[in-house]
């Protein structure tokens, strides 16, 4: 597999409230939070690329939602929290097919602990992430999107 290692720069988000039942419906934490987020419009010099990170935390059992805020952009009803940003390591994957997602984890995780230069740090402040990065008018033509 190839890996890509990215650098994300701090940024204030808006995050959602953490949920363990994974819920995506209209009614449901994830769901309310995609909401709000997919009104928003950025100015074009600040939509070239996904600002939506869905973070999974595994102690705890459940995800929550960040949204790289603009600095014109309001939470709305949603905390504010700081990202810190650093080094990520991604790979790309069909979204919702839960086996390759599991095993590419696994191979990055030894991809990681292979090199000298980095460190594995899957913590509160540095959880695993992931977006869509499938423009919707294509998901809509396809059927399917790709994930990081």
């Amino acid at each position: 597999m190839e890996f890509r290692i990215i650098e994300l720069p701090p940024f204030k988000a808006a995050s959602s409230d953490f949920d363990n039942n994974v819920d995506f419906s209209e009614q449901g934490v994830l769901g309310q939070f995609d909401a709000y987020f997919s009104q928003l419009v950025s100015d074009p010099r600040d939509s070239f690329v996904p600002r939506d990170y869905l973070c999974f935390d595994g102690k705890r059992g459940g995800m929550f939602w960040l949204y790289a805020l603009t600095d014109e952009q309001d939470a709305g009803d949603f905390e504010v929290v700081d990202f810190e940003g650093g080094l990520f390591l991604t790979y790309v994957y069909e979204d919702g097919d839960e086996a390759a997602s599991q095993r590419l984890f696994n191979e990055a995780k030894e991809y990681i602990e292979s090199l000298a230069y980095l460190e594995l740090d899957i913590s509160e402040k540095r959880l695993m992430m992931g977006h869509i990065i499938t423009p919707q008018e294509i998901v809509e033509k396809q059927g399917t999107s790709r994930c990081v």
